[in-house]
């Protein structure tokens, strides 16, 4: 069985190296076997609070995004978060199974972004209570069963 062709899953180790060089993720982390954890600092405008996000990411699974501080379920004061899966809380960045994300993609020009542009509407939706950042809103088993069928395929 040989190579298809198509574009290569970027390895762990290169999307590293991609976050670790790239100035709007600035920040640190860890490599190892298995996979990355980034943390770095987003402000989505200059007039928006700083948050502290975390990416996880292993080979053939897809990166999740969960923003470390501050607690985004605190600053809702009691409103269901939109457009996020939980346990834990993570950010919802597009939708699973469309093509939007493949492991050959670069995760600071993909999910870096999109976590800012997600953190802005929600600053937004504090506001106005009216999610404008668009998209479908997942169910609770969307990210698990896309995770699966993403592992298949890898193999």
């Amino acid at each position: 069985m040989g190579w298809s062709g198509g574009p290569r899953e970027l390895s762990p180790a290169q999307q590293f190296l991609f976050l670790r060089s790239n100035p709007l993720c600035a920040g640190t982390g860890t490599l190892n076997a298995r996979g990355l954890v980034w943390i770095y600092s987003v402000r989505p405008t200059p007039l928006s609070r700083e948050y502290t996000v975390r990416i996880e990411y292993a080979r053939g699974d897809v990166p999740r995004v969960i923003v470390v501080s501050p607690d985004l379920e605190e600053l809702a004061g009691g409103r269901e978060l939109p457009h996020v899966y939980h346990d834990p809380i993570r950010l919802c960045l597009f939708l699973p199974g469309s093509g939007e994300w493949e492991g050959a993609m670069r995760i600071d020009r993909t999910f870096v972004p999109w976590a800012a542009t997600w953190l802005y509407y929600f600053e937004e939706w504090l506001s106005s209570d009216d999610w404008k950042g668009g998209g479908e809103h997942p169910r609770a088993d969307d990210s698990e069963r896309y995770n699966r069928a993403v592992r298949r395929a890898v193999r």
